[in-house]
């Protein structure tokens, strides 16, 4: 399974469009096998994740996501969490713990940056 986390610095990202990239984590079971940083390579409406399923993405967790993009990644077949907060790697370990508090709500507001999760 491969898992991208919207990010900012070591921080889950609250934009996920607009995050500085993704950590991406490799893992196998509930272990983390490898982890690695791909920068965003542009906020693009439908691009994002089109090039995360390029990149073998299964799920991808973000503090907030648009309806569009949680739509394509769901036609894709890959699973989106939002709602997530903290640093990365702790994020996606309470996520293979099953732990991780999250919800499939839709950031509704970007321009006032009100976000309902």
């Amino acid at each position: 399974m491969r898992i991208a986390v919207a990010s900012e610095g070591k921080e889950v990202s609250m934009h996920f469009g607009h995050c500085e990239g993704f950590w991406i984590f490799d893992v196998e079971g509930k272990e983390i096998k490898n982890s690695s940083f791909l920068p965003n390579p542009g906020h693009r409406p439908g691009f994002l994740p089109e090039f995360l399923k390029n990149h073998g993405v299964n799920c991808v967790i973000s503090g907030g996501m648009g309806m569009s993009a949680i739509e394509l990644f769901n036609s894709y077949g890959i699973d989106v969490i939002t709602g997530a907060e903290g640093e990365v790697s702790e994020v996606v370990k309470k996520y293979l713990e099953g732990k991780l508090e999250g919800s499939k709500s839709p950031c509704e507001d970007h321009g006032s940056h009100r976000h309902f999760h």
